[in-house]
């Protein structure tokens, strides 16, 4: 199986490419694959890919795990916020933005992405994120506790706010190329 079965044809996707103005924004639960999707549709649209949480990462010189231990989840949020407005202000060409599973959920945050850029939902079954989420340690919110049980809870909570995106797409197990062709298809109509 190649990558190219499961994208469009190149013209679709440089048609895409040519009406894009402003970043793609991913958004969405942890483990959903916003990184790796977003990476990938980068490379294919050829354009730049930045991943928000190797920003924060970057700027508090502390991993993720580090910042909530020591300053809790508002500190964190609140550099969050200002890691993504920046990105997004910075952004003279468009570009791939991979957001943290919480970033959608902050009002100021979620009005800038909707305002500026393009939010795209990427979305996943339960049993996907509970697979996925269980082979990555380090994430705060999932820690301890009853994880499957945890990941519906926070999915149930989260959708209404990524509801609000533009685009909803979804990123079942499966080639992750399968999940760009469906975004690309859809930012096609979107763009219109």
């Amino acid at each position: 199986m190649t990558i190219a079965k499961h994208l469009p044809d190149q013209a679709l996707i440089r048609a895409v490419s040519a009406r894009l103005d402003r970043p793609l924004v991913l958004v969405g639960m942890m483990g959903v694959g916003k990184s790796t999707v977003g990476r990938k549709l980068a490379n294919t649209l050829g354009i730049g890919f930045t991943d928000a949480d190797d920003e924060i990462m970057a700027a508090a010189q502390m991993t993720i795990t580090e910042v909530f231990d020591q300053y809790g989840e508002d500190h964190f949020r609140d550099g969050e916020r200002r890691v993504i407005a920046r990105l997004i202000e910075e952004s003279t060409k468009p570009r791939v933005i991979a957001t943290g599973g919480g970033a959608f959920l902050q009002a100021e945050t979620r009005a800038l992405i909707l305002q500026e850029g393009v939010a795209i939902w990427l979305d996943a079954a339960i049993d996907t994120l509970v697979e996925r989420v269980s082979r990555n340690k380090r994430r705060p919110l999932l820690r301890s506790g009853d994880i499957p049980a945890k990941v519906s809870a926070m999915k149930a909570e989260r959708e209404p706010f990524y509801s609000e995106a533009h685009i909803h797409v979804r990123s079942d197990n499966g080639p992750h190329e399968v999940a760009v062709g469906r975004i690309l298809e859809r930012l096609d109509q979107w763009l219109g």
